[in-house]
């Protein structure tokens, strides 16, 4: 009787890289490329068809217009393991990449051997990841991203950075005009962004802004410690 191989799919941009990587896992004994494209958004379906084991996938995946496909993969195939290949020791991709369900993640001068020994180590429920980047890991889990936190509150409430920047001095219990000097701009300015801020978020007064602001931000941390 045969060994049972894991199956994996292979997203890659460059053609030479991705038809070379197949050759050399589908010389491991138990490892086989069950497919192998270019990123598209429409390849969930086929993928999902297939149902591999691991999907190893470069950066493509992950830029800001297809931010939403391997959170729908995974929710498509729960059993699923991402494996992000070909990365640079970016603490930001890397936990970007976390954040988006990988669970493996190699550099783009990683062997052949570490790109086997990683799909062979998630798929028995281990994490692999560069010794450098574990220190970034430990400190997302210990303080959630300042940038993810924003970016949860531009999405939830409309407010953009510099109106997050405000509302945060406003928590500190700054006037309009203590607000101005420190950021060496007109009261009238920060008049005007406060009164974009209060018809933005739906509040009566600037302590609302503040409040709601800090209910996002709690909703945001609460979810994070129930990922964990």
């Amino acid at each position: 009787m045969s060994e049972v191989k894991l199956q994996v799919y292979l997203l890659a941009e460059n053609r030479l890289f991705r038809e070379a990587l197949t050759r050399i896992l589908n010389k491991r004994s138990d490892i086989r490329v069950g497919g192998a494209s270019s990123f598209a958004p429409e390849l969930l379906e086929p993928i999902r068809e297939l149902k591999p084991d691991i999907l190893l996938s470069d950066g493509s995946a992950l830029s800001n217009s297809q931010s939403k496909f391997l959170p729908q993969l995974r929710r498509m195939l729960p059993q699923l393991k991402i494996v992000m290949i070909g990365m640079d020791p970016d603490p930001e991709l890397f936990l970007h990449s976390v954040r988006q369900g990988a669970v493996g993640y190699v550099l783009k001068d990683a062997s052949a051997a570490e790109v086997a020994s990683a799909v062979r180590a998630v798929v028995n429920d281990e994490a692999f990841c560069p010794q450098c980047l574990l220190m970034a890991l430990f400190g997302a889990v210990a303080q959630p991203s300042l940038s993810d936190s924003m970016a949860l509150v531009k999405r939830e409430l409309g407010l953009s950075r510099r109106e997050q920047q405000l509302t945060r001095m406003i928590g500190e219990g700054l006037t309009n005009k203590e607000i101005a000097s420190q950021l060496n701009l007109s009261e009238q300015t920060i008049k005007n962004h406060v009164h974009r801020m209060l018809r933005k978020v739906g509040a009566k007064d600037r302590l609302m802004i503040v409040e709601r602001w800090r209910e996002v931000r709690r909703s945001d941390y609460a979810s994070t410690e129930q990922w964990l």
